[in-house]
């Protein structure tokens, strides 16, 4: 499945959820078989070889590129979830939105010092939540190798907030 036939089942949702802004709609995507397998092996390829223990989904669509990533890789799934999601001890870290704040969490044990963690997502945006993920797997001494999404909205900068990792993007959409 290439790029432009996955770009091609994203539709774009006007005035979703409030008006002037135009939702990435990537169910269709998730709904066609050919699609949904080749944006997930296209999401893993360029950390495919390099040895990764754990992969981290940020709540809640990077869940569904996050597991069956996972399980290709052979690795472990971390839940990267909002607050009072998660039963045991958790780590978190607030981060900045548009008007406020918001915390992620995960588990304190979720992956163990230098353990090689993969980032999954379904958009990267504005970089927030994926900022606060990298700072989450660091503290607990995780060796964060790389952050992987199906689509990035470029014209948000949000790459610009991803410090010192590497960031591969299945489609980059430039229009805002």
């Amino acid at each position: 499945m290439t790029e432009a036939a996955i770009r091609a089942l994203i539709r774009d949702v006007p005035d979703f959820p409030t008006a002037g802004i135009i939702y990435k709609d990537i169910t269709p995507v998730l709904a066609d078989h050919a699609a949904f397998d080749g944006a997930v092996e296209a999401m893993l390829a360029p950390f495919r070889d390099l040895a990764i223990s754990k992969v981290a989904g940020i709540e809640a669509r990077g869940f569904m590129f996050a597991a069956p990533v996972a399980a290709r890789l052979g690795a472990g799934f971390v839940p990267v979830r909002k607050p009072g999601k998660l039963p045991r001890q958790v780590v978190e870290q607030e981060y900045d939105l548009e008007y406020g704040t918001d915390v992620l969490q995960i588990h304190a044990d979720a992956a163990a010092p230098g353990e090689r963690v993969l980032i999954v997502d379904d958009v990267l945006a504005t970089g927030g939540t994926a900022a606060a993920t990298i700072e989450l797997l660091r503290h607990v001494g995780a060796d964060v190798v790389g952050l992987t999404v199906l689509l990035e909205l470029e014209f948000l900068h949000g790459r610009q907030r991803i410090d010192g990792v590497p960031v591969h993007s299945v489609v980059r959409d430039g229009s805002g």
